[in-house]
């Protein structure tokens, strides 16, 4: 059961002094089972007062806001968590889809889960579950099935997509990150009738090579029957193990931001979202990435993204 020491800071700097900053944030560990809070500080300039709340999804939400003109902005997570999950994930390999639609029928968030997006490309979607889709295959088959082929074919570059990057565009592309894969991946499997949830959180191998390792992550959780809710990492093409450490769950990554908000005032911003995971054995991984956000006139949006953490 290995303990990992997380520690997370989103940086948002301005040009100019900016007010009335109003900003929700969803980087608490989840309880749930499989992981241990020991440890959990969050501390925000300003020291505001933050309002949490449980989300439609289960997820702990925070809010708060800060009216007076300020020039920086930082929200930083000190996480001490033990992940108590075993390595592999128990799994039932043979419920199929006749189970499957027994245990989603009449339950509005499951069938919520199964709905696929409106995209333009998808036929080439429809071609990929034709690919990994047999008649007697079980649920948790098709979706190894899936990460594989996700895995297999698309290449893992940073830099290249955005919070805004679309699963058309990544089709185009055949390359992104966690984030881009697990949009991806819930496209596929939703076109073949799987509720599935975006993930947000942590992977923390040691010295293990994963990609996306000690960054802010995603990955994706499928509805098996008979197991409930079973995490798997396409990026990785990897069940979940014991090395990641989840924060929040939803449709796709717009319900699982980690910081959002707004600000008015006329000034450009610069976010950077520092993330160090610290091992037992006293490894320490860093890792600090730099985004130039887009500049409004008025009220300008703000999102910890893909590109700012997920790797």
């Amino acid at each position: 059961m290995p303990i990992f020491r997380i520690h997370h800071i989103t940086r948002y700097e301005y040009e100019r002094p900016v007010k009335e900053s109003v900003n929700e944030i969803k980087i608490f560990p989840s309880q749930c089972p499989g992981q241990e809070v020991l440890q959990h500080d969050l501390s925000i300039t300003g020291h505001p007062d933050v309002q949490t709340f449980t989300d439609y999804f289960g997820n702990k939400t925070g809010g708060f806001n800060i009216l007076a003109a300020h020039k920086l902005l930082k929200i930083e997570s000190k996480l001490l968590v033990r992940t108590t999950a075993t390595s592999q994930l128990q799994l039932n390999f043979h419920s199929g889809f006749e189970q499957l639609k027994d245990e989603v029928l009449g339950d509005l968030q499951l069938l919520e889960m199964a709905r696929t997006a409106s995209i333009e490309a998808q036929d080439v979607i429809n071609d990929i579950q034709k690919s990994i889709f047999a008649q007697g295959k079980s649920v948790a088959a098709v979706t190894e099935h899936c990460s594989e082929y996700i895995f297999r074919h698309f290449k893992y570059i940073k830099g290249i997509t955005n919070i805004e990057t679309t699963v058309d565009e990544i089709l185009h592309h055949k390359a992104g990150v966690c984030q881009d894969f697990a949009h991806l991946m819930l496209q596929i499997l939703r076109s073949c009738q799987i509720p599935c949830r975006y993930v947000s959180g942590y992977i923390c191998p040691n010295k293990d090579g994963l990609r996306g390792e000690g960054a802010t992550h995603a990955w994706v959780e499928v509805y098996i029957p008979g197991t409930g809710w079973a995490g798997i990492d396409p990026t990785n093409n990897v069940w979940v193990t014991n090395k990641h450490v989840k924060l929040a769950v939803g449709r796709d990554f717009r319900d699982c931001t980690p910081v959002k908000g707004t600000f008015k005032g006329p000034a450009k911003q610069q976010l950077s979202v520092f993330v160090a995971v610290g091992y037992e054995d006293g490894y320490v991984f860093e890792e600090l990435n730099n985004v130039h956000l887009q500049d409004q006139q008025e009220h300008t949006q703000k999102e910890e993204s893909e590109g700012a953490g997920q790797q």
